[in-house]
C-alpha cells in the first residue's frame, strides 16, 4: 500500500510544473514577437513573412509541423513510462531524463544563425522545436501520469490538481518577465534588441530547469506511488484510451481551452503594443509582465473558491461556465483600444480589465481539468483492470500541445490581415477565434458524464 503524499512533497511535486510551465510559456509568449515582430518593437524579422494559402505564414507551418512529430513521441514515451520496470519507478527516471535537454533547446530556439530572414533561421527553428518538444515530452508526460498515483483520492487528486495550477500560473508570470529582463540587460549592458531577448531567455530557462529537477530528487516513487507496470502494447493502450467516451469529450474541449490560451499568451505583447499602446512600446512591453502578475494574483485569489466549490457542486457545470465566460472574454479584444471605447476606459485600464476578467475563467479552467483526467484515468484503471494512466496523460499533453500549437498557427496566420498600428485587422480577429475555440469548448465538454463516474469511483473503492 503507497503511503499518503506529504503536503511538502506535494509542494515539490507541483515546483516541477513551475519549471516546464516557463519553458513552454517563453515559447508561447515571446516567440511569434521575436521572429515575426510588429513594425515599432525595434526587433527584425527573422523568417520570411510569405503567405501560403492566404493565411499561413512560415512560422505557423513550422509549429504546425511540430506536432506531427508529437503524434509519434507523446504515445511512444508514455508507453515506455506505463511499461518501464526501473527500480526508481516509471516516471521519475523519465524526469530526470528530459528536464536539461528541454531547457537547453528553449533557449537555443532564440538563436537563430542569421541576423536577417533566412532558410537557415527557419531550419535552425524546425530543428531546435523538434528537439525541444522532444525532451519536454519526456519529462511532461510522466510526469502528468504521477498525479492519479500520487492522489489516492478524489479529493487528494483535486488538491494537487490545485498545486500544479498554481505553479503553472507561476510558470505564466515568470515567462512573461522576459521582455523586462531583456530592456535593463540591455541598459546595463548596452547590448542589442536581440541579444537582451536572447540572454533574458537563457536566465529564465536555468530557473526552469533547476525547478524540474525538484520532484526528481524530493519524491520516492516507489513509496508514495500505487502506479504498477502495464504489460499493454503501445497500439492496443493507444485504441483503448480513445475508446473513452468520457476521455474524448474531455480531450477536445481541453484542445480547444489550450487553443484559446494560446491566443491570449501570444497575442498580449501585441494587444498593448499595437491596439492599446503603439506611441510607447516600450511601455507597453514592460507592462505586459506586470499584467501577467495580476492576472495570476487574481486566479489565486479565487482557488481556494474553485476547490470549495469543486467538492460540493462538482466539476463539470464549473468547467462549462468558465468556458462560456472566457469566450465573453475573447470577444473584448476585439474592441480594444478602439476610440469609443478608450474615451470611457483609458488604453492601460482596457489591458488589466481585460486580464482580469480573463483571469476568472482560468483560475477554474487551470485546477478543474487536470482533476477530471485523474478521475477518468483512475475510473478506467478500476473498470478494465488496466493501468493506463501515462497513455491517458500522454493522450491529453499531444492533444494541450495540438492545442498551443493551432492557436500559435491561429494567431500567425491571423497576423496576415494586419499586425501593426493603424493595420491591425488581424489582431483584432484573434479574439473571435478565441471566442469561437470557447464554443467549442462547452459543446464537446457537454458530454462529460461526471456523475457516473464519481459514483462508480466511490462504489469500487468500497
Amino acid at each position: 500500500m503507497a503511503h499518503k503524499l506529504p503536503f511538502g512533497k506535494q509542494i515539490g511535486y507541483a515546483i516541477g510544473q513551475l519549471g516546464w510551465s516557463t519553458l513552454i510559456n517563453i515559447i508561447g509568449i515571446q516567440l511569434v514577437y521575436f521572429y515575426i515582430p510588429p513594425e515599432n518593437s525595434g526587433l527584425p524579422v527573422l523568417i520570411t513573412q510569405a503567405t501560403f494559402l492566404v493565411v499561413l505564414n512560415a512560422l505557423s507551418l513550422i509549429a504546425a509541423s511540430g506536432r506531427l512529430w508529437d503524434a509519434v513521441t507523446d504515445p511512444l514515451i508514455a508507453s515506455f513510462s506505463d511499461r518501464s520496470k526501473n527500480p526508481r519507478g516509471r516516471r521519475i527516471p523519465f524526469m530526470a531524463k528530459g528536464a536539461l535537454p528541454s531547457a537547453v533547446f528553449c533557449f537555443l530556439m532564440f538563436f537563430p544563425p542569421d541576423d536577417t530572414p533566412s532558410t537557415m533561421n527557419i531550419v535552425w527553428i524546425v530543428v531546435t522545436q523538434t528537439l525541444f518538444y522532444l525532451f519536454l515530452t519526456v519529462y511532461v508526460t510522466p510526469f502528468f501520469a504521477l498525479l492519479p498515483e500520487l492522489g489516492h483520492t478524489a479529493d487528494e487528486r483535486l488538491n494537487l490538481s490545485t498545486y500544479i495550477s498554481v505553479t503553472y500560473a507561476l510558470g505564466i508570470i515568470i515567462a512573461a518577465q522576459a521582455p523586462g529582463i531583456a530592456g535593463a540587460l540591455k541598459n546595463t549592458f548596452a547590448l542589442s534588441t536581440v541579444k537582451s531577448f536572447q540572454f533574458a531567455t537563457g536566465s529564465l530557462a536555468v530557473l526552469a530547469v533547476l525547478a524540474m529537477y525538484v520532484p526528481v530528487f524530493m519524491i520516492d516513487e516507489k513509496k508514495y506511488s500505487n502506479g504498477k507496470p502495464s504489460d499493454i502494447p503501445l497500439f492496443k493502450a493507444i485504441r483503448k484510451t480513445f475508446k473513452n467516451k468520457n476521455f474524448i469529450a474531455y480531450v477536445i474541449a481541453d484542445f480547444c481551452y489550450f487553443a484559446a490560451l494560446s491566443i491570449i499568451m501570444t497575442g498580449l505583447l501585441f494587444y498593448v503594443t499595437v491596439l492599446l499602446l503603439p506611441e510607447d512600446v516600450k511601455a507597453g512591453e514592460a507592462l505586459v509582465g506586470t499584467l501577467l502578475g495580476v492576472m495570476v494574483i487574481v486566479s489565486f485569489v479565487f482557488y481556494p473558491a474553485v476547490n470549495f466549490l469543486a467538492k460540493r457542486f462538482g466539476k463539470k457545470p464549473l468547467i462549462l461556465g468558465a468556458f462560456f465566460f472566457y469566450g465573453l472574454v475573447f470577444l473584448t479584444v476585439f474592441i480594444l483600444g478602439k476610440s469609443y471605447l478608450t474615451n470611457l476606459v483609458s488604453p492601460t485600464g482596457q489591458a488589466f480589465l481585460l486580464i482580469i476578467l480573463s483571469a476568472i475563467p482560468i483560475s477554474f479552467l487551470g485546477i478543474l481539468p487536470n482533476a477530471v483526467l485523474a478521475d477518468i484515468a483512475e475510473h478506467d484503471g478500476q473498470m478494465t483492470g488496466e493501468r493506463k494512466e501515462g497513455m491517458f496523460f500522454a493522450a491529453r499533453t499531444l492533444m494541450q500541445k495540438f492545442g498551443q500549437t493551432f492557436g500559435i498557427l491561429v494567431f500567425a496566420g491571423l497576423t496576415t490581415f494586419g499586425k501593426d498600428p493603424g493595420n491591425d485587422l488581424g489582431i483584432r480577429l484573434s479574439g473571435v477565434a478565441g471566442f469561437l475555440l470557447a464554443v467549442f469548448a462547452v459543446i464537446a465538454f457537454w458530454f462529460y458524464k461526471e456523475k457516473t463516474i464519481l459514483r462508480e469511483l466511490k462504489e469500487n473503492s468500497k
